[in-house]
């Protein structure tokens, strides 16, 4: 392929994949498959995490993305669909998408579980056409073990996320949308 072309198919990627986001209904996967990781995802942060149980309990939402790949070479991009869970329920379908360019290389496999605390964020989120963290909402990454319970932790964001299971190396500096 001659260089040109290679740089005009990655730009065109790029365009692509940053267009996604966080968005509407997820649809590659029927909802039962999402449904079924869904609560083998929450069922592994229960265990892993001291107090997990209790915790979600007291959510107002939980949105969680059993499978996110993430993989590039110079070009990467980032994708996972998932499934807002309200009162035990799966009230509605997402996916996440992201895009990146620079000295990258590899892949990687992890899952999300973002913690809402309070019903005002929560409503913020569900009415968004295209959410995006840090821009429409503040999350705290959540650090946990040793034992502590995470519910002794004062999170000062209304948004609590944690990324766990993660498989796979994905090494680089990179610029992302």
């Amino acid at each position: 392929m001659h260089r040109d072309s290679r740089t005009i198919v990655g730009l065109v990627l790029i365009t692509l994949l940053t267009s996604i986001g966080l968005n509407g209904p997820a649809s590659a996967a029927s909802t039962t498959e999402i449904n079924a990781k869904v609560d083998g995802t929450l069922a592994e942060f229960k265990k892993e995490v001291p107090g997990g149980a209790e915790f979600l309990n007291k959510a107002s939402g939980v949105l969680v993305f059993p499978d996110v790949i993430k993989a590039g070479f110079v070009v990467g991009g980032e994708y996972g669909e998932g499934a807002l869970r309200i009162g035990g329920q799966s009230e509605a379908y997402y996916n996440i998408a992201s895009a990146s360019f620079g000295l990258q290389v590899g892949a990687q496999q992890y899952a999300i579980v973002m913690v809402f605390l309070n019903d005002d964020v929560l409503k913020k989120f569900r009415e968004s056409k295209g959410w995006e963290a840090g821009v429409d909402g503040s999350v705290a990454v959540a650090e946990w073990g040793a034992g502590k319970d995470i519910n002794t932790q004062n999170f000062k964001d209304p948004i609590v996320g944690f990324v766990f299971s993660n498989k796979g190396l994905m090494v680089g500096i990179s610029l992302e949308r």
